[in-house]
């Protein structure tokens, strides 16, 4: 099947299923020398894996990630880095339900209409369960980018119609630590509160919904991205959209700046007294003509409710006969607090892609 690989110079492509034995992911491209933190590694997987709090699914995965090659004495090589997750928790017989019927807003009917054959445990292939090797690779990417002072951070802005305030990020850590201080992952303590309590309401109706993440990339040099088709926003867009359940992404001021007009919206150029160019304001998102100017590189990724409910719903299977399917196994009544992470590290891969391609841009003097 294609279309499992991303990425040109930083490349990975990723394997597994739901319900098989394992996923996994090979990054090729990965410079050499570069340090593996294998505990940075970890920690990224276990912002993402399940069973973290009562408001995410239960299914229990330690994501324990091992490196099969192309890292020695903690150390890249240069050579493809094979990182393998093994599933542990696999209920099969969760999903025995819906062998022959489609799940509304699920990718049964597309896949199998696609390929004439799907993997019915939890989607297999179209499983959210897959961005655990996107997670994993673009933890590398992290770590490569941070050599560079590049940070990317992401909080959740807003859950049904909870919108959080715009938060100050002082530096990258403090932000972190913020958002992890609560289970849904949003910088803002008070709005996070509210967030929690009707996640919450949402899933004792057994019912889902959606929501936002926020992402800032700081330090991000100037001159990222390539010209016309490769442009930097639309490369971070095919990034996001690739994730599961994501129905919208907009950077800088996104749709509203559509409602502006230019004498507003245009970012006016400043010397700072470090002597570098800076704007007044960054509407641009940090992002002008498909190339990064220096400015914090902001976008939001809006993801649509969890496709799976605890409710009996109209449908058809396979033969196109009119059925019944009701909601089992275990879901997130909300996804968008495990997806931060998913959103910083494609955003990294992107980043570290791009980061690769430029220092080709110029002939060395």
């Amino acid at each position: 099947m294609a279309g499992n690989s991303f990425g040109q110079l930083f490349r990975i492509t990723t394997f597994g299923e739901s319900h098989g034995e394992a996923i996994g992911v090979i990054i090729d491209g990965c410079p050499s020398q570069l340090p593996v933190d294998m505990e940075y590694i970890r920690g990224e997987l276990d912002k993402r894996k399940p069973g973290q709090s009562k408001i995410t699914t239960q299914r229990k995965e330690s994501d324990t990630v091992r490196i099969l090659s192309g890292v020695f004495e903690g150390k890249t090589t240069g050579t493809p880095i094979m990182m393998l997750i093994p599933n542990e928790d696999q209920r099969s017989k969760d999903y025995s339900h819906n062998t022959d019927v489609f799940r509304p807003s699920h990718a049964d009917y597309t896949y199998q209409t696609k390929y004439g054959i799907r993997d019915h445990r939890g989607g297999g292939r179209s499983s959210a369960r897959e961005t655990a090797a996107r997670v994993a690779a673009g933890a590398l990417a992290k770590l490569l980018l941070k050599t560079q002072g590049i940070e990317i951070v992401a909080h959740v802005s807003s859950v049904g119609k909870i919108e959080a305030p715009n938060v100050e990020i002082k530096s990258a850590q403090e932000f972190i630590d913020q958002r992890e201080l609560n289970i849904v992952r949003c910088a803002d303590p008070a709005t996070a509160d509210e967030m929690i309590s009707f996640i919450d309401s949402v899933r004792l109706d057994g019912d889902t919904v959606g929501g936002k993440v926020s992402c800032h990339i700081l330090n991000c040099p100037v001159g990222l991205g390539e010209p016309v088709f490769d442009k930097l926003h639309a490369d971070l867009g095919k990034a996001m959209l690739s994730i599961n359940a994501v129905h919208g992404f907009e950077f800088g001021s996104g749709f509203e700046g559509s409602e502006m007009r230019g004498s507003e919206h245009n970012d006016i150029f400043v010397k700072t007294h470090l002597g570098d160019v800076k704007t007044i304001t960054n509407y641009s998102g940090g992002i002008q003509g498909g190339i990064s100017n220096g400015m914090p590189i902001d976008f939001k990724v809006a993801f649509k409710p969890v496709a799976t409910i605890m409710h009996n719903q109209a449908t058809v299977n396979a033969a196109g006969n009119a059925a019944e399917i009701s909601g089992k196994g275990r879901h997130d009544p909300c996804v968008v607090p495990r997806a931060v992470p998913i959103v910083e590290a494609m955003a990294a891969l992107v980043i570290a892609d791009h980061w690769l391609r430029n220092r080709n841009t110029i002939l060395p003097q």
